[in-house]
């Protein structure tokens, strides 16, 4: 079962997604918080897999409530939820950590498919607000033929699971093009997050972004 804590400051939005996520088999909502400093509060107490946390919310908001939550011990997979459209607030969320960016107008099912794919471990990184977070934000240096410095500590075969991880790819699209097995490409990318001290995908890809290895637009050749 995963347990689920909604962090909202409209209780109206709070029950809509309880009402949602608790219809389903496999999720159950364990708490509520109606800002920032009680959902620290209440993610600590109860310990729950998912945060879905509203970003603008009184006091302390959503993405101050996310970077201390990520410094915990045992941090929840956090899901980023807004009405505002805006690209800095889901490149300020990757950069902290945050699993995925949702605005609030998805479809129920996407909802719960969301929480699903989040407390797997995995990332939302498909939809096209973060194609443009990572082309409007990202700063880039200048392009080099040389390796990244930060990336000197991969091995080829990483910095090419790296790329096809920056571009959105599934561990069984990296499998099917780098001509691996699905077990290999998680042993390469458990090595590949060690050596660069990342917590999960979306760190992945912006550190990708930020040092060059993968430019906005790029294709794979």
């Amino acid at each position: 079962m995963i347990r689920v804590l909604v962090a909202d400051d409209q209780a109206l939005v709070r029950g809509g997604f309880r009402l949602i996520l608790d219809l389903q088999n496999d999720i159950e909502v364990v708490g509520e918080a109606s800002d920032g400093r009680e959902a620290i509060e209440q993610s600590r107490a109860l310990l729950p897999d998912v945060v879905l946390m509203d970003i603008r919310m009184p006091g302390v908001d959503g993405l101050e409530a996310t970077r201390q939550l990520l410094t915990d011990h045992h941090p929840p997979h956090v899901l980023m939820l807004t009405t505002f459209d805006l690209d800095q607030y889901v490149y300020d969320a990757m950069r902290m950590g945050a699993s995925g960016f949702l605005l609030k107008d998805v479809r129920p099912e996407q909802l719960a498919d969301a929480v699903r794919v989040v407390a797997s471990g995995d990332t939302l990184l498909a939809p096209a607000i973060t194609r443009r977070l990572v082309e409007q934000y990202v700063r880039r240096p200048p392009p080099s033929t040389g390796k990244p410095q930060l990336l000197a500590v991969l091995t080829e075969r990483e910095l090419d699971v790296l790329r096809l991880i920056a571009r959105g790819r599934s561990n069984g699209e990296i499998a099917a093009q780098l001509f691996l097995s699905e077990t290999t490409v998680k042993t390469h990318i458990t090595h590949l997050f060690t050596k660069l001290n990342l917590r999960d995908r979306a760190q992945a890809v912006v550190v990708a972004y930020e040092t060059g290895l993968v430019e906005p637009g790029d294709d794979e050749r």
